[in-house]
C-alpha cells in the first residue's frame, strides 16, 4: 500500500496531551505539530481526537495522520479496559476527522456493546483507509494480522493485565517474534526515550518508530530529568 512506504523508517511523533493538562488547548496542539513538522521535518503525526485531526489535516494536508479517540479521562483500571478507538462509531470519526491511518485497541479483551475486532478491520477497509492494531502480546499481533490488519505497533505491551509485569523499556523482543514470524508492517511504539531505543528498534526490524512523551510532554520529562536528583 502506498500509504505503507510513506511512514516507513519513518520517527513517527505522537502529539497529544489529556484535557487536564495546559498543553490540550487546541493552539498548544497546534503549535507542538507546527515545532515537530515545519522545524523538526516530521512527516508523520499520531493525533487523538476530532479537534485535533481536523485541524492539523487543514493546516499540514500533506502529513499522513494516524488517528485515534480516547475518553477526556483514563480509567484507573485502564489494563482491563478497551478505551482506544474502542468502536466502529469510533473509527468513523476518525476516518470523518481526515486520518488517513486508523489505530485502535486490537488485544483480546472485551469491547464495548460486544463489538467485535474483525467489525472495525471491515468498516476501515470498506472506508479505503489503513488499519493499525495496537496490540501487546504476540497473539494479538497474530490475530491482527489473520483477521486484515494492515500495521501492527507495540503500543500497548506492558498496559494490560496480561503484560503488567515487563520491564519499563521498549518491547524489543515482542518486535522481533512479529518479524520472524509473521508478514505484517509493525511498528514499535511506547517507552522509547533515547536515540538508542530508536537504533535498536529498527535493528531488530521495525519498519517505523513511534515516539511521543519524550518530545511532547514537557511535565513527564522534567520529571524523568528530576528523578536523577531525587
Amino acid at each position: 500500500m502506498e500509504i505503507l512506504e510513506k511512514i516507513k523508517n519513518e520517527l513517527i511523533v505522537s502529539v497529544q496531551a489529556m484535557p487536564d493538562e495546559p498543553l490540550y488547548k487546541s493552539d498548544c496542539l497546534l503549535a507542538m505539530v507546527e515545532s515537530v513538522v515545519v522545524l523538526g521535518g516530521a512527516k508523520v503525526l499520531r493525533l487523538a481526537g476530532e479537534r485535533d485531526i481536523k485541524n492539523v489535516k487543514k493546516e499540514f494536508p500533506n502529513i499522513v495522520v494516524i488517528g485515534i479517540t480516547k475518553p477526556n479521562v483514563i480509567p484507573k483500571n485502564y489494563k482491563e479496559l478497551v478505551y482506544i478507538t474502542p468502536t466502529v462509531d469510533d473509527c468513523k470519526k476518525v476516518i470523518d476527522a481526515g486520518a488517513d491511518i486508523v489505530a485502535f485497541d486490537a488485544t483480546m479483551r472485551l469491547r464495548p456493546n460486544n463489538e467485535k475486532l474483525e467489525d472495525l478491520v471491515q468498516y476501515i477497509a470498506s472506508e479505503k483507509k489503513v488499519s493499525m492494531a495496537d496490540i501487546a502480546t504476540f497473539d494479538e499481533a497474530k490475530n491482527a494480522s489473520e483477521i486484515g490488519c494492515n500495521i501492527v505497533s507495540t503500543t500497548l505491551s506492558g498496559y494490560t493485565k496480561e503484560t503488567e509485569n515487563n520491564p519499563d523499556s521498549p518491547d524489543f523482543e515482542l518486535v522481533k517474534k512479529i518479524k520472524s514470524k509473521l508478514n505484517i508492517f509493525t511498528i514499535l511504539e511506547g517507552k522509547i526515550w533515547e536515540k538508542k531505543d530508536i537504533v535498536s528498534a529498527f535493528e531488530c526490524g521495525a519498519d517505523s518508530v513511534v515516539v511521543g512523551s519524550a518530545i511532547t510532554r514537557p511535565q513527564l520529562i522534567y520529571k524523568r530529568l528530576k528523578g536523577v536528583i531525587g
